[in-house]
């Protein structure tokens, strides 16, 4: 259970959204791009309902044998070891698949029966069907975005849930998001801000992804901590969005000109 509070800045009505959608057990989808809050926001609802949570970050090698269980040799037994979604079926957790477009299609399959009136893991190995306890919840993300055509989830499974969309959120907003993570003075956010701004409507660069609220903390932190400013958003801004030289020298030039 998460013990801290996690800072997070409500954009709409996404907190009553949640609490009325685990009230009626329906499970939960975010979409947005890489970090706009989703993983926070789900911290952030899993400490106001005092409930446990489990993260899976899903990758292309995720599959429903790592989520339910397998059984392992112990000694001279062979065992059962249940999985994180097993265990959150049985313990009435919260658990958040995050990115679950990049989990093999199994993934998917096994979760269907606990996404409907059923509310029911069928564990194929050993045999059994599992009710999820009462407080059990299941929240996913995914990102539209990201590789469209092919790393989409199908309206069959997008329709099981309860939806809501994710995006960076507006300057003021995200100007107190940043001083509250890391401290750094208004000015120094502001300006953060506004190089964000300003490379999210380049376009025309063809980025795969642009400057997410994640990367404004990174740049806050490293300036806070004493690394020089313009180093700083290079570092953290500029250089984890593409390898290539040329994008990467102007972006670098612009970012100067603007902190």
């Amino acid at each position: 259970m998460i013990k801290i509070k996690p800072y997070y800045h409500q954009i709409g009505k996404e907190v009553e959204v949640f609490e009325h959608s685990y009230k009626n057990k329906i499970p939960f989808l975010l979409k947005g791009p890489t970090g706009t809050g989703k993983s926070r926001f789900i911290e952030h609802m899993a400490y106001q309902l005092g409930k446990n949570l489990i993260t899976i970050a899903c990758h292309e090698e995720t599959s429903s044998t790592d989520l339910i269980g397998r059984y392992i040799i112990k000694g001279a037994e062979t065992i059962w070891l249940d999985g994180p979604l097993t265990t959150a079926v049985k313990e009435g957790a919260i658990i958040y698949l995050d990115e679950i477009a990049e989990a093999r299609p199994d993934v998917i399959v096994s979760i269907h029966s606990l996404t409907d009136h059923r509310r029911e893991l069928f564990i194929d190995k050993l045999g059994i069907n599992i009710k999820a306890h009462e407080d059990f919840m299941l929240v996913a993300s995914f990102n539209p975005g990201y590789q469209r055509g092919f790393k989409e989830l199908k309206p069959s499974t997008r329709q099981r849930f309860v939806a809501m969309s994710f995006d960076y959120p507006e300057a003021k907003i995200e100007e107190e998001i940043l001083i509250n993570e890391t401290q750094v003075d208004h000015n120094t956010a502001k300006k953060l801000v506004t190089i964000a701004a300003k490379i999210r409507n380049l376009t025309e660069l063809g980025l795969t992804e642009t400057v997410s609220t994640r990367l404004l903390v990174d740049a806050a932190k490293l300036i806070y901590s004493g690394l020089p400013k313009r180093l700083s958003v290079k570092v953290a801004i500029v250089e984890p969005l593409t390898d290539d030289a040329e994008i990467i020298e102007a972006l670098t030039d612009l970012c100067n000109l603007m902190i």
